[in-house]
Protein backbone atom coordinates (compact mmCIF):
# COMPACT_ATOMS: atom_id res chain seq x y z
CA UNK A 1 0.00 0.00 0.00
CA UNK A 2 3.09 2.17 0.76
CA UNK A 3 4.26 1.64 -2.80
CA UNK A 4 0.81 2.75 -4.47
CA UNK A 5 0.70 6.04 -2.22
CA UNK A 6 4.51 6.78 -3.43
CA UNK A 7 3.26 6.16 -7.04
CA UNK A 8 0.48 8.65 -6.13
CA UNK A 9 2.64 10.77 -5.10
CA UNK A 10 5.49 10.77 -8.03
CA UNK A 11 2.71 10.87 -10.20
CA UNK A 12 1.94 14.64 -9.17
CA UNK A 13 4.76 15.63 -8.36
CA UNK A 14 5.95 14.86 -12.20
CA UNK A 15 2.73 16.38 -13.40
CA UNK A 16 3.19 19.43 -11.82
CA UNK A 17 7.07 19.81 -12.76
CA UNK A 18 7.10 18.42 -16.22
CA UNK A 19 5.40 21.67 -18.11
CA UNK A 20 6.63 24.48 -15.68
CA UNK A 21 10.51 25.41 -16.22
CA UNK A 22 11.31 23.51 -13.30
CA UNK A 23 12.52 20.70 -13.73
CA UNK A 24 10.39 17.39 -13.41
CA UNK A 25 13.48 14.62 -13.46
CA UNK A 26 15.41 16.89 -10.93
CA UNK A 27 12.32 16.86 -8.64
CA UNK A 28 11.81 13.49 -9.11
CA UNK A 29 15.44 12.35 -8.05
CA UNK A 30 14.96 14.01 -5.49
CA UNK A 31 11.71 12.60 -4.31
CA UNK A 32 13.49 9.76 -4.52
CA UNK A 33 16.52 10.30 -2.60
CA UNK A 34 14.14 11.89 0.32
CA UNK A 35 11.55 9.11 0.04
CA UNK A 36 12.96 6.19 -2.37
CA UNK A 37 10.09 3.39 -3.01
CA UNK A 38 10.90 -0.12 -2.21
CA UNK A 39 11.36 -1.45 -5.53
CA UNK A 40 14.06 -2.61 -7.45
CA UNK A 41 16.90 -0.06 -9.51
CA UNK A 42 15.99 -1.41 -12.77
CA UNK A 43 12.16 -0.18 -12.22
CA UNK A 44 12.75 2.69 -10.64
CA UNK A 45 15.03 3.62 -13.33
CA UNK A 46 12.13 3.09 -15.71
CA UNK A 47 9.64 4.30 -13.99
CA UNK A 48 11.07 7.81 -13.21
CA UNK A 49 11.21 7.81 -17.53
CA UNK A 50 7.67 5.99 -18.59
CA UNK A 51 6.07 7.79 -15.93
CA UNK A 52 5.83 10.93 -18.43
CA UNK A 53 3.83 9.12 -20.82
CA UNK A 54 0.93 9.96 -18.66
CA UNK A 55 1.70 14.10 -18.76
CA UNK A 56 2.40 13.81 -22.29
CA UNK A 57 -1.10 12.18 -23.12
CA UNK A 58 -2.32 15.28 -21.47
CA UNK A 59 -0.29 17.29 -23.89
CA UNK A 60 -2.30 15.01 -27.26
CA UNK A 61 -5.08 15.94 -25.94
CA UNK A 62 -5.18 19.49 -24.33
CA UNK A 63 -3.93 20.52 -28.31
CA UNK A 64 -5.25 17.80 -30.54
CA UNK A 65 -6.62 20.44 -32.68
CA UNK A 66 -3.32 22.10 -33.02
CA UNK A 67 -1.00 19.12 -33.35
CA UNK A 68 -3.45 16.55 -35.70
CA UNK A 69 -2.06 17.53 -39.87
CA UNK A 70 -5.16 16.19 -40.81
CA UNK A 71 -8.85 17.54 -41.71
CA UNK A 72 -12.09 16.11 -42.76
CA UNK A 73 -12.73 19.79 -44.55
CA UNK A 74 -12.45 19.18 -48.03
CA UNK A 75 -12.24 22.37 -49.42
CA UNK A 76 -8.01 22.30 -47.00
CA UNK A 77 -8.06 18.76 -49.04
CA UNK A 78 -7.38 17.10 -46.21
CA UNK A 79 -3.99 18.05 -45.32
CA UNK A 80 -3.07 21.00 -42.97
CA UNK A 81 0.45 22.24 -44.40
CA UNK A 82 1.12 24.64 -41.73
CA UNK A 83 0.70 21.53 -38.77
CA UNK A 84 2.81 19.18 -40.90
CA UNK A 85 5.23 22.10 -41.18
CA UNK A 86 5.39 22.58 -37.47
CA UNK A 87 5.84 18.98 -36.82
CA UNK A 88 8.93 19.09 -39.39
CA UNK A 89 10.50 22.06 -36.93
CA UNK A 90 9.92 19.64 -34.26
CA UNK A 91 11.76 16.94 -35.44
CA UNK A 92 15.01 19.05 -36.82
CA UNK A 93 14.50 20.55 -32.85
CA UNK A 94 14.83 16.92 -31.33
CA UNK A 95 17.65 15.45 -33.35
CA UNK A 96 20.51 16.98 -30.92
CA UNK A 97 18.59 15.15 -28.16
CA UNK A 98 18.37 11.83 -29.85
CA UNK A 99 21.40 11.36 -31.28
CA UNK A 100 22.88 11.59 -27.64
CA UNK A 101 20.49 9.97 -25.80
CA UNK A 102 20.18 6.94 -27.87
CA UNK A 103 24.52 6.52 -27.77
CA UNK A 104 25.05 7.75 -24.06
CA UNK A 105 21.93 7.10 -22.51
CA UNK A 106 23.54 4.98 -19.20
CA UNK A 107 26.36 6.86 -19.26
CA UNK A 108 24.30 9.78 -19.08
CA UNK A 109 22.19 7.99 -15.99
CA UNK A 110 25.23 6.83 -14.37
CA UNK A 111 27.54 9.94 -13.83
CA UNK A 112 25.06 12.94 -13.80
CA UNK A 113 21.68 11.33 -12.21
CA UNK A 114 22.54 12.93 -8.74
CA UNK A 115 21.47 15.63 -6.40
CA UNK A 116 24.87 17.83 -7.13
CA UNK A 117 24.28 17.78 -10.30
CA UNK A 118 20.69 18.76 -9.75
CA UNK A 119 20.97 21.44 -7.43
CA UNK A 120 23.76 22.71 -9.46
CA UNK A 121 21.52 23.30 -12.77
CA UNK A 122 18.46 24.56 -11.35
CA UNK A 123 20.57 27.83 -9.56
CA UNK A 124 22.24 28.22 -13.06
CA UNK A 125 18.82 28.14 -14.89
CA UNK A 126 16.93 29.82 -12.49
CA UNK A 127 19.97 32.87 -12.75
CA UNK A 128 19.06 32.53 -16.46
CA UNK A 129 15.48 32.88 -16.68
CA UNK A 130 16.21 35.90 -14.62
CA UNK A 131 18.96 37.66 -16.84
CA UNK A 132 16.92 36.57 -20.26
CA UNK A 133 13.50 37.98 -18.93
CA UNK A 134 15.02 41.75 -17.22
CA UNK A 135 17.13 41.34 -21.05
CA UNK A 136 13.54 41.12 -22.90
CA UNK A 137 12.14 43.59 -20.79
CA UNK A 138 13.40 46.41 -23.66
CA UNK A 139 12.90 44.28 -26.71
CA UNK A 140 9.76 42.80 -29.07
CA UNK A 141 9.94 39.14 -29.74
CA UNK A 142 10.77 38.78 -33.58
CA UNK A 143 8.57 35.69 -33.86
CA UNK A 144 5.05 35.56 -32.15
CA UNK A 145 3.93 32.23 -33.54
CA UNK A 146 5.04 28.53 -34.92
CA UNK A 147 4.37 29.76 -38.34
CA UNK A 148 6.60 32.23 -37.54
CA UNK A 149 9.42 29.92 -36.51
CA UNK A 150 12.16 28.91 -38.27
CA UNK A 151 14.03 25.52 -38.96
CA UNK A 152 17.09 27.42 -37.88
CA UNK A 153 15.46 28.61 -34.26
CA UNK A 154 13.96 25.05 -34.18
CA UNK A 155 17.36 23.52 -33.95
CA UNK A 156 19.00 26.01 -31.56
CA UNK A 157 15.78 25.57 -29.39
CA UNK A 158 16.99 21.70 -29.99
CA UNK A 159 20.59 22.84 -28.58
CA UNK A 160 18.92 24.21 -25.71
CA UNK A 161 16.96 20.84 -25.15
CA UNK A 162 20.06 19.04 -25.23
CA UNK A 163 21.52 20.56 -22.28
CA UNK A 164 18.54 19.01 -20.59
CA UNK A 165 18.54 15.78 -21.65
CA UNK A 166 22.36 15.31 -20.47
CA UNK A 167 21.76 17.20 -17.03
CA UNK A 168 18.61 16.71 -14.39
CA UNK A 169 17.99 19.58 -13.07
CA UNK A 170 18.60 21.45 -15.99
CA UNK A 171 14.36 20.59 -17.16
CA UNK A 172 13.61 20.00 -20.60
CA UNK A 173 10.77 22.62 -20.68
CA UNK A 174 12.93 25.46 -18.98
CA UNK A 175 15.50 25.19 -21.23
CA UNK A 176 14.05 25.15 -24.24
CA UNK A 177 11.79 27.76 -23.28
CA UNK A 178 14.97 29.53 -22.11
CA UNK A 179 16.33 29.06 -25.16
CA UNK A 180 13.10 29.88 -27.15
CA UNK A 181 13.23 33.62 -25.66
CA UNK A 182 16.65 34.19 -26.00
CA UNK A 183 16.39 34.15 -29.54
CA UNK A 184 13.45 36.26 -29.52
CA UNK A 185 10.41 33.76 -29.75
CA UNK A 186 7.56 35.31 -27.64
CA UNK A 187 6.62 33.42 -24.21
CA UNK A 188 2.84 31.54 -25.71
CA UNK A 189 5.26 30.57 -28.90
CA UNK A 190 8.04 29.12 -27.12
CA UNK A 191 5.97 27.25 -24.19
CA UNK A 192 4.15 25.37 -27.24
CA UNK A 193 6.55 24.50 -29.05
CA UNK A 194 8.35 23.08 -26.21
CA UNK A 195 5.06 20.98 -25.61
CA UNK A 196 4.78 19.68 -29.09
CA UNK A 197 8.64 18.89 -28.79
CA UNK A 198 7.64 16.55 -25.68
CA UNK A 199 5.88 13.85 -27.57
CA UNK A 200 8.11 12.54 -29.90
CA UNK A 201 11.65 12.62 -27.33
CA UNK A 202 9.23 11.10 -24.22
CA UNK A 203 7.52 8.59 -26.20
CA UNK A 204 10.78 7.64 -27.62
CA UNK A 205 12.42 7.93 -24.13
CA UNK A 206 9.89 5.68 -22.75
CA UNK A 207 9.93 3.03 -25.56
CA UNK A 208 13.66 2.70 -24.97
CA UNK A 209 13.40 2.50 -21.45
CA UNK A 210 10.76 -0.13 -21.83
CA UNK A 211 12.69 -2.01 -23.92
CA UNK A 212 15.86 -1.91 -21.71
CA UNK A 213 13.44 -2.84 -19.19
CA UNK A 214 12.29 -5.58 -21.27
CA UNK A 215 8.56 -5.52 -20.28
CA UNK A 216 9.53 -7.93 -17.23
CA UNK A 217 7.06 -6.32 -14.59
CA UNK A 218 7.12 -8.30 -11.59
CA UNK A 219 4.72 -8.21 -8.44
CA UNK A 220 2.29 -4.75 -8.55
CA UNK A 221 5.00 -3.45 -10.48
CA UNK A 222 2.65 -3.09 -13.51
CA UNK A 223 -0.02 -1.57 -10.94
CA UNK A 224 2.61 0.94 -9.84
CA UNK A 225 3.70 2.77 -13.15
CA UNK A 226 -0.12 2.89 -14.25
CA UNK A 227 -1.13 4.57 -10.99
CA UNK A 228 1.93 7.17 -11.17
CA UNK A 229 1.17 7.61 -15.23
CA UNK A 230 -2.78 8.19 -14.71
CA UNK A 231 -2.01 10.47 -11.59
CA UNK A 232 0.22 12.61 -13.79
CA UNK A 233 -1.73 12.26 -16.64
CA UNK A 234 -4.79 14.43 -14.38
CA UNK A 235 -2.56 16.86 -12.78
CA UNK A 236 -0.97 17.62 -16.10
CA UNK A 237 -4.03 19.00 -17.87
CA UNK A 238 -4.75 21.26 -15.19
CA UNK A 239 -0.99 22.56 -14.78
CA UNK A 240 -0.78 23.10 -18.52
CA UNK A 241 -4.31 25.03 -18.99
CA UNK A 242 -2.75 27.00 -15.71
CA UNK A 243 0.64 27.49 -17.41
CA UNK A 244 -0.87 29.15 -20.68
CA UNK A 245 -3.24 31.22 -18.81
CA UNK A 246 -0.60 32.27 -16.30
CA UNK A 247 1.77 33.55 -19.10
CA UNK A 248 -0.48 35.47 -20.64
CA UNK A 249 0.13 38.15 -18.24
CA UNK A 250 3.25 37.04 -16.39
CA UNK A 251 7.25 36.56 -17.29
CA UNK A 252 9.07 33.20 -15.93
CA UNK A 253 11.11 35.51 -13.45
CA UNK A 254 9.40 33.60 -10.51
CA UNK A 255 10.09 30.38 -11.47
CA UNK A 256 13.90 31.41 -11.83
CA UNK A 257 13.63 32.75 -8.00
CA UNK A 258 12.02 29.55 -6.95
CA UNK A 259 14.76 27.23 -8.82
CA UNK A 260 17.35 29.70 -6.99
CA UNK A 261 15.76 28.64 -3.66
CA UNK A 262 15.45 24.89 -4.46
CA UNK A 263 18.91 24.62 -5.36
CA UNK A 264 20.04 25.47 -2.25
CA UNK A 265 17.64 24.01 -0.11
CA UNK A 266 18.82 20.88 -1.62
CA UNK A 267 22.92 21.51 -1.44
CA UNK A 268 21.94 22.39 2.46
CA UNK A 269 19.75 19.09 3.28
CA UNK A 270 22.29 16.86 1.67
CA UNK A 271 25.11 18.55 2.84
CA UNK A 272 23.54 18.50 6.72
CA UNK A 273 22.55 14.84 6.32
Amino acid sequence: MTVILQAIFFGIVEGITEWLPVSSTGHMILVNEIWPMQVNKDFMSMFLVVIQLGAILAVVITFWNDIWPFTSDKSKKYIRKDVWSMWFKVIVACIPAVIVGLKWDDEIEEHFYNYKVVAIMLILIGVLFIIAENRNKHLKPTTNSLDELTYKQAFIIGLFQLVAAVFPGTSRSGSTILGALVIGVNRKTAAQFTFFMAIPVMFGASLLKLLKYGFDFGGNELVVLLVGMIVAFVVSLFIIKMLMNYIKKHDFKVFGYYRIVLGIVVLLYFLFN
